[in-house]
């Protein structure tokens, strides 16, 4: 069965902060903006931990530590310690100590973020190929890494040491606009080698693992911008999402999402966390009712009516799209009712 943005039972009328144990919170676009605190993230972020939820900050960075993650949540009003932070650095190191021998040389490319979880596992991190490394790690390395580091990978790989990446994210964002991202220089080595790496971050079983390790949550809710990502991460784990629209995803990415990428819940930003999320129903006919908006999936475009919030109306045409599309993606164009939403 198909996901749709819906209303679990247990948390109609009540706060998602309430009916989940720990939120499982992406950083990039959905707390903070090129180092800067999104709008409403502190105050919301403050509220729902007023109110007993554990917050933990997921990245798929891995080029920072958890101690400098949690220095600049601090800084920007978010109590946070290095225990709350959990990195694809932690997650790659956990599934690299499960093949190779304690005190194992690995051969880091990447930054500071890829030593420190290396040695909490009892890796011994190295630089060169010629270091005898039992393993090879690529990790985000900020754009100062040299080229030449590529190479030192690739001689390990092309000979055979299993080669493990942090994440594949494509492209990552800065303060000047999309820059590239670990999976990049992944591709690189992968070129130049022939070889796969075995992955740990987002939105692989590893980084799901690794957060459920380090916090201990029962009922998880993953909060995340990206549809790739946080969202297919939740999909993966087998739990519950919630997409907010401060970062990468906008309303058309939405309705074309693909079973794993639809969340369970979205909203504008983190004071999503605090409220109940409105019910979507059936309407009759296939349509699909939220608040004042029912939305219906046309012969060859998805259509709204009614009044009320914006956000109503993209939920009861999600639920209409996804529908349609069942397992695919939905190919009905929804441009007119998102624009009526103004989104």
């Amino acid at each position: 069965m198909s996901r749709s943005v819906r209303t679990r039972p247990e948390a109609s009328g009540q706060a998602l902060s309430e009916a989940y144990d720990t939120a499982l919170l992406d950083l990039d676009g959905v707390v903070y903006a090129g180092g800067n605190a999104i709008v409403h993230a502190v105050e919301s972020l403050a509220t729902a931990r007023a109110g007993g939820m554990r917050l933990a900050y997921v990245t798929n960075n891995a080029l920072r530590t958890p101690d400098t993650v949690a220095g600049h949540l601090t800084e920007l009003g978010i109590p946070t310690g290095a225990e709350d932070v959990i990195t694809s650095a932690q997650a790659v190191a956990r599934l690299i100590s499960e093949q190779v021998p304690q005190g194992a040389r690995v051969l880091v490319i990447g930054g500071e973020g890829l030593r420190v979880a290396l040695r909490e596992r009892g890796l011994v991190p190295v630089e060169s190929a010629d270091d005898d490394p039992a393993a090879v790690v690529q990790g985000y390395g900020g754009p100062t890494l040299p080229w030449g580091r590529f190479a030192e990978a690739s001689y390990a790989v092309a000979r055979g040491v299993p080669w493990f990446a942090s994440n594949t994210d494509l492209t990552i964002p800065s303060g000047r606009g999309i820059a590239p991202g670990n999976g990049a220089a992944v591709e690189v080595v992968r070129i130049a080698t022939g070889a796969q790496p075995q992955v740990a971050g987002k939105p692989l079983p590893p980084m799901h693992r690794e957060t459920i390790l380090r916090t201990g949550a029962r009922r998880p809710l993953v909060v995340g911008d990206r549809l790739d990502t946080d969202i297919e991460g939740a999909f993966n784990g087998e739990v519950d999402s919630l997409l907010v629209l401060t970062g990468v995803t906008d309303g058309a990415q939405l309705l074309a999402a693909p079973p794993q990428h639809r969340p369970t819940y979205v909203d504008a930003d983190l004071r999503g966390m605090l409220t109940g999320q409105p019910e979507v129903v059936a309407a009759g006919e296939g349509g699909f009712r939220c608040g004042g908006w029912t939305a219906t999936a046309g012969a060859d475009r998805l259509e709204l009516d009614g009044e009320g919030e914006a956000l109503d109306g993209l939920r009861a045409l999600c639920a209409a799209a996804w529908t349609v599309a069942g397992e695919g993606v939905c190919e009905r164009d929804g441009g007119k009712a998102l624009a009526r939403l103004g989104l």
